[in-house]
């Protein structure tokens, strides 16, 4: 049973989202505030945060940036939920670290699915070999990745991203096939998540010189080569 944090200062909205998840089989722990947040991860690490952009003191934006800076917590799925629905903003939340992003007024029952899709995608790949190149290396098992020997850190969506670059080489995808083959044909994404994870991927990459392996085709999406 998934343990999910729930971060959200509206008690209405709190109450109707909490009764949904456990409805549906979900440990459900609740705090009002980054700081009581912080406090409810410190007690016991969930599989998954639920987190309201619009906070008491710091906002939920800043708490997922502090979230995915954070050695313990970075690797914490989060989905964002904020009236704020236009395009920009939800660039921004995404760049902020999010999984996903959920705009109010939703559906408790579209909330379930989207929970349910980011848990099934995060979920470590079991009883594969590692694959590497150019010194880059990734264990689908252990959930680890390393460049030259050195550790590289990355969410868990960068994490799926690199795994089906790297056992697809030499292979231009397009948006919509990253889309379908990473996060699942049936979840709902916009096509423009895939450039925001390309770039956090990239970013991992950079410190052990392995971010040239991932190539922009102008015209026609991405590609995972050593040429």
């Amino acid at each position: 049973m998934a343990s999910i944090l729930l971060v959200e200062d509206e008690a209405a909205i709190r109450e109707m989202v909490a009764m949904a998840l456990e409805r549906a089989g979900y440990r459900v722990r609740h705090a009002e505030s980054a700081e009581d947040a912080d406090a409810a991860i410190r007690l016991s690490q969930p599989d998954l945060i639920l987190l309201d952009w619009m906070l008491p003191g710091e906002s939920g934006i800043d708490f997922a940036r502090r979230l995915k800076r954070g050695r313990v917590t970075r690797e914490i799925p989060v989905i964002l939920l904020t009236a704020r629905g236009e395009e920009a903003d939800r660039i921004r939340g995404l760049d902020a670290g999010a999984d996903d992003y959920v705009p109010k007024p939703f559906s408790p029952r579209e909330l379930v699915a989207r929970v349910k899709a980011v848990l099934r995608r995060v979920q470590p790949t079991a009883g594969e070999a590692p694959v590497e190149m150019r010194g880059l290396t990734l264990d689908p098992v252990s959930h680890r990745v390393s460049g030259d020997g050195r550790k590289v850190e990355m969410g868990p969506t960068e994490f799926r991203l690199l795994h089906f670059f790297m056992t697809h080489p030499d292979r231009v995808f397009n948006r919509a096939q990253l889309l379908d083959n990473v996060w699942g044909a049936n979840v709902y994404v916009e096509e423009r998540t895939v450039d925001v994870h390309v770039r956090r991927l990239r970013k991992a990459l950079a410190p052990t010189g392995h971010d040239d392996l991932l190539q922009t085709v102008r015209g026609a999406g991405y590609r995972f080569s050593i040429d």
